[in-house]
């Protein structure tokens, strides 16, 4: 069973605020980078005074430093349709709303998209599509990753493509493997099944166990990396923490590796949703950074992706306590990139530019990347665990940050935000890699980088 519920209700229910030694010891074990039970993390969880919060996020901001650095991954998510055959109470793309105005791009339109992504500088997009394709079939999504893939500008491609798109059969998963995506991504929305199934009336969605049986069927044919996540506010988040991290326990017991990433979104206002406006369960910004910071301690290797859900300040807050990968410039409607951002799926928190939230993030001393090195270099799924967890991704993620960073920098980056970039790059460089060898070889590359060499990673 993955989500065993009456267990989970019990221990929901028998797990009470624990004393500061409780705590202590948790952030101890914490610490030593191993990660902590879902028992430990729902303790945590009960937290709320406000001194013994701020020893939480301490810890994660410790465990998140010595596992990430100053790094953080940028990408952008690409909407190719909003037509849906769910009817999902708090989503805009759900059947019944007659307001969204429904399209789905052809090749040609989502070939402009990429183009004007790859104007502002992004190397990584999520291919995103509601539940329902043109022809019936999974040949659009097919054909939409290839088109991604093939499009140029200026010499710049888009270098990895991850999906968000409908669970799929073990047929559509060996397909969809041929067609190079780094992590499928795939939310269960709530892992309470009562509140499931209120929440999502019809269509192929209602199937609760189809949707949290994916991850299995994602597995077993093709895919390596997978990324899972609640929608925050539609049930008690304790719960829905509890219930990820016991998905996590059954993946990596049934196949040796868990999750690649994990999504906290927050549920947004959405076009004709009045739940939307209003959430079940609407979730305070201490509880959301107690959640963040939770999950890092807890699955101290996966990724935490934060979206443009979030305003700035909230986004910037989130990446101290443990959030790894960010979306900026986003679009939440197909066309919005080249059209504007009308028919949105939900309401947006941060609309700054890609160009902005670079300026900020590397303002804060954290390095911008566009690095695709692992899955190019096949470090996936339990081989990219195998590297990561006695520490020795860093030898890889972080040079290939600067990498990355430093070709924005020389492509797209005005005077200003390129000599602050640079220098922040020549500070991480001097400050944090130890190994003379290695620094010898990042300088050597950021010179090539700089004398026109790109695609530059280990």
């Amino acid at each position: 069973m993955i989500i065993d519920d009456k267990l989970l209700t019990s221990i929901l229910k028998n797990t009470k605020t624990p004393w500061q030694k409780e705590i202590d010891a948790i952030l101890n074990k914490a610490k030593l980078l191993k990660g902590i039970t879902k028992e430990e993390a729902l303790s945590l969880l009960m937290v709320s005074d406000e001194k013994k919060l701020q020893k939480i996020f301490d810890a994660a901001k410790f465990v998140k430093e010595e596992i990430y650095g100053n790094r953080l991954v940028l990408f952008a998510p690409l909407y190719i349709s909003n037509i849906c055959a769910n009817e999902c109470l708090y989503c805009a793309f759900r059947v019944s709303n007659k307001t969204l105005k429904r399209r789905a791009l052809t090749q040609a339109e989502i070939e402009k998209e990429t183009i004007e992504l790859l104007k502002q500088g992004h190397k990584r997009i999520l291919l995103v599509a509601g539940e329902a394709y043109p022809g019936g079939g999974m040949k659009y999504i097919y054909d939409a990753v290839d088109t991604v893939y093939k499009t140029r500008w200026n010499g710049h491609s888009i270098r990895r493509v991850n999906v968000n798109i409908a669970p799929l059969s073990a047929a559509e998963f060996k397909e969809l493997s041929k067609h190079n995506i780094g992590t499928y991504q795939l939310f269960q929305e709530t892992y309470h099944e009562e509140t499931y199934k209120k929440l999502h009336t019809s269509g192929p969605k209602k199937d609760y166990n189809y949707r949290l049986s994916a991850m299995d069927r994602a597995l077993e044919n093709g895919l390596h990396d997978i990324g899972i996540g609640p929608l925050l506010g539609l049930y008690d988040y304790k719960y829905e923490i509890l219930a990820t991290l016991s998905h996590i326990e059954y993946l990596e017991k049934k196949y040796g590796v868990g999750p690649h990433t994990i999504s906290v979104p927050r549920i947004e206002p959405a076009e004709g949703s009045e739940l939307s406006e209003h959430p079940p369960y609407q979730l305070a910004d201490t509880d959301f950074k107690k959640v963040i910071a939770v999950l890092r301690l807890a699955v101290p290797y996966t990724g935490i992706i934060l979206s443009t859900r979030e305003n700035a300040q909230m986004r910037s807050a989130a990446v101290e306590l443990g959030v790894s990968q960010i979306s900026a410039g986003s679009r939440t409607n197909p066309g919005g990139y080249e059209e504007g951002s009308a028919g949105a799926q939900f309401s947006l928190g941060d609309h700054r530019t890609l160009a902005q939230v670079i300026e900020d993030i590397a303002a804060h001393n954290h390095v911008p990347s566009f690095c695709t090195g692992c899955y190019r270099r096949g470090r996936v799924g339990k081989d990219f665990m195998d590297i990561a967890k006695p520490g020795l991704i860093k030898q890889h993620c972080l040079p290939n940050a600067l990498f990355t960073f430093a070709e924005y920098l020389h492509d797209f980056a005005d005077g200003a935000q390129a000599a602050q970039g640079f220098e922040l790059i020549e500070k991480t460089v001097d400050g944090q890699i130890k190994d003379k060898n290695l620094k010898e070889q990042i300088k050597k590359n950021l010179a090539e980088i700089r004398s026109g060499k790109r695609d530059v990673y280990f």
